[in-house]
């Protein structure tokens, strides 16, 4: 998670979009005058249509997070125990919903160009306790799709993506959300599409679709109960908020585009960037820039953090370091970029003048 910060005049890795709030008042004024404030209501229903139809996908269940919808994708499969091959460059919340649900995480390494798992380690890893492959999406780069779903196919394993950065990033013209058995999405506040709290859960199969949503919903319909549950539904609150920021979301990527852009010019030649994949259209939700190595990532942040600049490292430490974990996996290209890696501040309301001092400050201890 990215911590977002309010001190005024200092500047942080991300800052919530928010819309006129006049127009999240005036949903606030029907869920007052409906007195429904969770349980399925009108407005979570319209912001799963509202989000079918932009993302052009189908079987789309909001949910309180995204890490509940990562543990419910797992449920809804059937997948209680066993092997979930997955990657180590993630934000923790990957490993932590697959321990949750008592399986096992088998890392995988990741390939050193776009930092997503590498799909030629992944067969190795394949054992007769595998029950699928969880790979992430980092940043919203596409992982190899292809052949992760010719692997999975071979041994008729499940395929559930870790889409959380993904939401507007689309592959061969289709959005990323749409791949894989279960997609997840989260819509945190640090997200460039934002419900406060919130995520997602695409489907790919009609009668798996009806069990999550039953899951997500305690099990039960009506005094009717049909399977083990938990609560992951979401206020009226949290999708009128979602409601109120949709609109504005091709503006939020054009911005975000256009400020990367710019750090790009101001950059040039003095730290590296993850290879975008053929056949992407990008999201721009994060800007990862790689350092020659920790001690020059450390000066640099010293030097922002003097001026009230604040990027993140992330994603550290790699996962398969974290220390309740009871199995150890050698992943040394993940371990390398984890110590070197950082994301610069991007938001909507960020400036040029922002943009320029922040690559100023790296050029200068870079150089």
């Amino acid at each position: 998670m990215v911590l977002v910060g309010s001190n005024k005049g200092n500047i942080y890795v991300t800052k919530s979009f928010l819309p006129d709030i006049r127009i999240y008042e005036s949903y606030v004024k029907q869920i007052f005058e409906s007195c429904q404030l969770t349980n399925q209501g009108n407005l979570l229903k319209e912001l799963e249509s509202k989000l079918s139809q932009y993302l052009d996908i189908n079987n789309f269940h909001y949910v309180t997070n995204g890490t509940i919808a990562l543990q419910i994708a797992l449920k809804a499969l059937d997948i209680e125990d066993g092997e979930i091959i997955t990657t180590p460059f993630s934000y923790v919340a990957t490993t932590s919903a697959i321990l949750w649900e008592r399986c096992k995480p088998v890392f995988v390494d990741i390939e050193p160009n776009n930092f997503t798992i590498d799909v030629e380690q992944i067969e190795s890893a394949i054992t007769e306790k595998t029950k699928a492959i969880m790979p992430v999406h980092v940043f919203g780069y596409a992982c190899n799709i292809d052949e992760i779903q010719k692997i999975a196919d071979k041994y008729n394993i499940k395929v559930i993506y870790d889409a959380a950065h993904c939401f507007g990033s689309k592959y061969k013209g289709k959005s990323l959300l749409g791949f894989g058995d279960i997609s997840t999405c989260s819509f945190h506040s640090t997200k460039l599409f934002h419900t406060i709290e919130g995520g997602a859960c695409i489907v790919k199969d009609k009668t798996i679709s009806d069990k999550l949503e039953l899951i997500k919903r305690f099990g039960h319909q009506g005094d009717e109960h049909y399977c083990l549950g938990i609560n992951a539904k979401q206020s009226e609150f949290n999708a009128a908020m979602g409601l109120s920021n949709l609109p504005y979301i091709e503006e939020i990527i054009a911005k975000r585009k256009y400020i990367s852009e710019l750090y790009d010019r101001e950059l040039l030649g003095y730290i590296q960037r993850p290879k975008q994949q053929e056949n992407l259209e990008y999201n721009y939700a994060y800007y990862p820039v790689l350092f020659k190595n920790e001690t020059e990532l450390l000066k640099v942040f010293e030097e922002l953090n003097k001026e009230g600049i604040y990027p993140r490292r992330y994603f550290y430490p790699s996962l398969n370091k974290l220390p309740y974990l009871k199995d150890k996996f050698d992943c040394p290209i993940s371990e390398d970029i984890s110590s070197r890696i950082a994301c610069l501040p991007l938001y909507y309301e960020l400036s040029n003048d922002d943009v320029i001092k922040i690559s100023k400050t790296i050029r200068e201890c870079v150089r």
